[in-house]
């Protein structure tokens, strides 16, 4: 039947996509975008009057949720953008090596692929003050969206 060729699929996930489309006049204030194929969170959503073409436009003031940028964006309210998923999971400190994160979650899984945030600049001195060199346990909130993951919030846990 001719040469026959040897196929390898590499797959990560479930093949699930890590935006999804929605008309601009969908998205609330509080909500997530994509703006300039970044992943931010809406701060601020102004709508224009239907103009002599006949589409309102949303203007939208939103901020990166990795870096804290600020971004504006505006389009047609019936116009579709997208979405990004975001994800939120706890994870407890372990280790502190240089400036990466070795975490543990409560089903007892390691992850050791994440560094100290870099945004807010203070952040990772504070992590690092907090754990105080395994003395103390640390709880990180570690948020995903389009592939990216970071450490966002932490908190102390009184033993």
């Amino acid at each position: 039947m001719g040469d026959e060729q040897d196929f390898h699929i590499e797959t990560t996930d479930a093949g699930a996509s890590a935006t999804i489309p929605m008309e601009a006049g969908q998205i609330k204030k509080g909500g997530f975008m994509m703006i300039k194929g970044k992943p931010c969170k809406v701060l601020n959503i102004s709508v224009s009057k239907t103009g002599k073409h006949g589409h309102a436009k949303c203007n939208f003031t939103a901020t990166d949720i990795f870096t804290g940028k600020k971004y504006e964006d505006m389009i047609p309210s019936t116009h579709g953008t997208t979405v990004p998923i975001v994800n939120r999971s706890d994870w407890e400190v372990i280790d502190i090596e240089g400036d990466e994160l070795t975490l543990m979650d409560e089903g007892g899984n390691q992850k050791t692929d994440l560094n100290l945030p870099t945004y807010p600049e203070d952040m990772a001195d504070q992590i690092r003050e907090a754990w105080n060199g395994g003395e103390n346990s640390v709880i990180v909130t570690v948020q995903s969206a389009v592939g990216i993951e970071q450490v966002i919030a932490f908190k102390k846990e009184n033993n």
